[in-house]
């Protein structure tokens, strides 16, 4: 049996780490693990994101309710198979908790959350949110194939769409506080910027 490890300061954060490690950890931080590194999460996500995030998840439920796809909010893990396509806990080196994600293959979810990519995963930026992290996931995202990436600036009040074309990530226009958005993975998906980002 595993030794559970409930102080962070037990952790070597210069080492590399895998979904079988995250297991055995109890913190109060919330941690991610891209490509093997730990990464750090806010403690506690902003009021303004909180009221985004409520916004986005309402639309999302109305509109996917009736089709075969599951809508996720976090905390909900989402493992990366490695590039040998290794389901073992033990060598999936990637695991975090998107926003919120749309699965439509049921085959990728079990008790623990999500194997595999998501179709459609939303990061909704907080000031705790490095560089770094954000470049590391972009390229994840793309790497797995996940179809469609939004980042939404709640303080600039836009929504980035990166939508995924020849294995790679297209943006789009931004869209700012007066449009309309569009997902083009789920074309009859559409709301304005405006009902999201509430004052």
């Amino acid at each position: 049996m595993e030794t559970i490890i409930t102080d962070i300061n037990s952790l070597d954060l210069s080492k590399s780490y895998t979904y079988a490690d995250y297991l055995t950890w109890n913190f109060k931080e919330r941690l991610e693990i891209l490509k093997g590194k730990v990464f750090k999460m806010s403690p506690a996500p902003s009021r303004k994101h909180q009221e985004i995030s409520v916004e986005l998840t309402g639309i999302f439920y109305n509109y996917f309710k009736k089709t075969p796809c599951n809508v996720y909010v976090a905390p909900f893990d989402v493992r990366l198979k490695n590039f040998k396509k290794s389901t073992s806990d033990k060598e999936i080196t990637t695991v975090f908790q998107p926003d919120i994600c749309v699965i439509c293959d049921k085959e990728k979810l079990d008790d623990r959350g999500c194997l595999g990519a998501p179709d459609l995963i939303i990061e909704i930026l907080s000031p705790g949110n490095s560089k770094k992290e954000m470049d590391i996931k972009f390229d994840l995202y793309e790497e797995n194939a996940v179809k469609e990436y939004w980042i939404v600036e709640p303080y600039q009040k836009s929504i980035l769409i990166y939508t995924l074309q020849k294995d790679k990530y297209i943006g789009l226009k931004p869209i700012a506080e007066e449009g309309l958005v569009h997902s083009p993975l789920f074309p009859e998906l559409s709301f304005n910027v405006a009902d999201i980002f509430i004052d």
